[in-house]
């Protein structure tokens, strides 16, 4: 990896998604390094020259585990693998046991699939499922003490929202969860590379991410973190070969869970997307998470000052300290603005009724001015 200034963190040169295009998607799917398009190689060269290779498939697993664990300060016996995040919050929504009298809490800022889970989980066993409401699309610490309560089973939250970009003080959330005997789960989907996360510090007991949008990998893996004191106390209710202490005893009788964790992890894991998140991780973890959230700190200022003056309304929290990278602009026809932008070669995200202009650390404060310009030519075409 080369450095080339102060400004830039990285050489955008290791970035291939760069050369005939500008992403500022990272909320949805980032640019990989060309270290990820090597682990695909990789992958593939032992497809071509051996066949198959166990072993090596397995070391790579455990690697990419390894280094997630290392990123939010985790034990590697506390990261399973899966393939998506409604996978992960499926295990843990239908192994958690319920008494006649617990709820479950979810925001609504969370992403559909959070809210859609715990939907079916009222559906078939009749758990309450209370939301949180937001206000002009975020929410204070004051609505999470009135709504968790000692009925509170768990709390869901989203670290950042998927819709604008809002963080949230995942140490205060625990904090009211703990006086009320709650579990907190965590989606990091939209944190996790470009927002520091200690699960320890944090209080986290559950946290679910994919490794496409700001951890720079591609779709198809998911790392689901439980810490090792509940792990162990559960049965999962979805389970599988990998989910046994010893995957390759091929026991069809027996059934002997791994410890902690790892035995939620379910059956042959996506070995081609475990090559391409090892690179990824390394990537972040080589460039450093505190070096990327101040430099991201800077874009998402100069996004939310630009963007104004542009005259466009933002939806994003106007505080940097209370955001992520990602700043959502007002627009109608956010797709069909999102397919224009495209045409001009500027790769942005629409949801609802933004398009959300996500910066990650091959981006530049020049990039940014140049997309909101463009979007303001694609909106004044509309009108």
């Amino acid at each position: 990896m080369t450095i080339l200034n102060k400004q830039l963190p990285v050489n955008k040169a290791d970035f291939p998604s760069l050369n005939n295009q500008l992403m500022l998607s990272s909320c949805s799917q980032s640019a990989p390094p060309q270290a990820v398009f090597d682990g695909l190689q990789a992958y593939q060269e032992t497809l071509i020259n051996q066949g198959m290779n166990w072993t090596a498939w397995m070391e790579k697993v455990e690697s990419a585990k390894r280094k997630f664990a290392e990123l939010i300060n985790a034990d590697l016996e506390e990261i399973a693998v899966l393939s998506t995040v409604s996978d992960a919050i499926s295990s843990v929504i239908n192994t958690l046991p319920f008494d006649s009298d617990d709820e479950v809490v979810v925001t609504e800022l969370d992403f559909p699939c959070v809210g859609q889970v715990l939907q079916s989980l009222n559906l078939r066993e009749n758990v309450p499922v209370t939301f949180i409401p937001e206000t002009d699309h975020t929410i204070d610490s004051k609505s999470f003490e009135k709504y968790i309560t000692p009925k509170t089973k768990l709390i869901c939250v989203p670290h950042v929202s998927y819709y604008n970009g809002a963080l949230q003080d995942l140490a205060s959330i625990s904090r009211i969860a703990k006086e009320n005997g709650s579990l907190l789960f965590v989606d990091a989907y939209q944190s996790a590379g470009a927002v520091p996360i200690d699960v320890k510090e944090m209080g986290v007991d559950i946290l679910v991410t994919g490794i496409q949008k700001y951890l720079m990998g591609i779709p198809g893996i998911t790392f689901l973190y439980m810490k090792k004191e509940l792990s162990s106390q559960l049965t999962p209710a979805v389970t599988g070969w990998f989910g046994q202490s010893n995957p390759f005893a091929f026991d069809v009788k027996g059934v002997d869970y791994a410890d902690k964790t790892r035995r939620f992890n379910t059956g042959t894991p996506s070995i081609v997307n475990a090559y391409a998140a090892e690179q990824a991780l390394d990537y972040i973890l080589e460039v450093g998470i505190s070096e990327i959230e101040t430099y991201l700190k800077g874009l998402s200022s100069h996004a939310l000052t630009y963007a104004k003056a542009k005259g466009f309304t933002v939806m994003s929290p106007q505080d940097v300290e209370k955001k992520a990278p990602t700043t959502a602009i007002y627009v109608e026809n956010a797709n069909e603005v999102e397919e224009k932008m495209r045409a001009k070669g500027i790769i942005v995200s629409a949801r609802k009724d933004v398009i959300r202009v996500a910066p990650h650390i091959y981006n530049t404060e020049d990039d940014i001015t140049l997309a909101i310009d463009t979007l303001a030519e694609v909106v004044n075409e509309q009108s």
